[in-house]
């Protein structure tokens, strides 16, 4: 028993190493490609002579370290804090409500920010322009947490508790009443159409250093949360009843794992868009390869998510040149073939 348990946190140790080089890798790929810029080989051999004690010349012009430094890396950096907070964000849900299929946008915090952004495009978005905070990513903020207060108030029962159930149902009707909001406003402003759904696709291409710092501590926050939660989850798979009885506080973990993923997706959809399917993509392929143990799905599923995103950003940059195809597009075309092999594997489970 003992030697079963040791080579599974052996083999967990080889994945999360594994994962994180394939991170730094995937860094290195996302500054190094671009539509316009210096040559690919030439970033590696800058990045090097930056640092201390190196000196090779590389042949960029300060146009072309511009364009790697406050064009390429930010945006494949803030690729990456989207893809990490969004798949252990994903992982962590799918834990709390034992559900693979769940994803991180299950309690309407999609529908929240569409919404908060389609409110600030329809008012007057170019008039916000001179503000010394843009709007649009704290409106898409605001109207994330909002729905999923909404959520958690309308799926609390008479006797002040919270089952999965009426959590995932509830998340399901706030949904639809946001939606319909937005359709409604966009209904009857039909000139912004184009802008609204350019951020519903989900949207790199503007990222900054800005940007980066804007969602930093709640990635940071949320994800230090959630990985000091990783044990019991594992504790609550056996059920409800089952994890009570072994001392945890069912509803105290619950809503702290909610809380933490909510805040985290919130934060980084306020600045990306709507980006689907990498909660559901990057927890399964974790747990194909690690097993269903959380003390290791989610370490690794936050290390996978940031590369997988940074490369699927890739294509969207460099295939529709000069223009970009969404990064939502590009996940929504590798993702959905993926949830109906789930919804398949699932059924032949059964």
């Amino acid at each position: 028993m003992n030697s079963t348990a040791t080579s599974h946190e052996t083999a967990g140790k080889w994945w999360i190493a594994l994962a994180s080089l394939l991170l730094v890798c995937s860094l290195l790929v996302g500054v190094m490609i671009g539509p316009a810029g210096p040559a690919w080989w030439r970033v590696p051999l800058e990045l090097i002579n930056r640092l201390p004690f190196f000196s090779i010349h590389s042949g960029l012009t300060d146009t072309d370290w511009s364009i790697v430094w406050q064009i390429r890396a930010p945006r494949v950096v803030l690729a990456a804090l989207v893809g990490s907070t969004l798949s252990i964000a994903g992982a962590s849900y799918q834990g709390v409500f034992r559900n693979p299929l769940v994803d991180p946008y299950l309690l309407g915090v999609a529908a929240g920010a569409g919404l908060g952004a389609t409110i600030v495009i329809t008012v007057n978005r170019s008039g916000t322009s001179t503000w010394w905070i843009d709007p649009l990513p704290l409106a898409a903020f605001i109207g994330g947490l909002i729905a999923v207060l909404a959520t958690y108030v309308v799926g609390t029962t008479g006797k002040g508790e919270r089952s999965s159930t009426s959590l995932v149902l509830s998340g399901v009707a706030v949904t639809s009443l946001a939606t319909a909001a937005q359709t409604f406003l966009l209904q009857r402003n039909s000139d912004v159409v184009r802008q609204v759904y350019s951020w519903i696709l989900g949207r790199l291409s503007s990222a900054t250093w800005g940007d980066v710092r804007l969602v930093l501590p709640y990635v940071v926050f949320s994800t230090v949360v959630l990985l000091l939660h990783r044990r019991l989850l594992d504790v609550l798979r056996v059920g409800d009843e089952e994890a009570a009885a072994l001392g945890v506080n069912v509803s105290r973990v619950r809503l702290a794992v909610v809380i933490a993923a909510t805040l985290g997706t919130a934060s980084v959809v306020a600045v990306s868009g709507l980006i689907g399917f990498v909660g559901i993509i990057v927890p399964h392929a974790v747990r194909l390869v690690v097993g269903a143990s959380y003390r290791l799905v989610l370490p690794i599923s936050l290390l996978f998510g940031a590369a997988f995103l940074i490369l699927a950003d890739i294509p969207g940059r460099v295939l529709d040149n000069p223009a970009e195809t969404p990064i939502g597009v590009v996940t929504a075309f590798l993702g959905a073939p993926f949830f109906l092999l789930i919804l398949r594997t699932r059924k032949n489970e059964r």
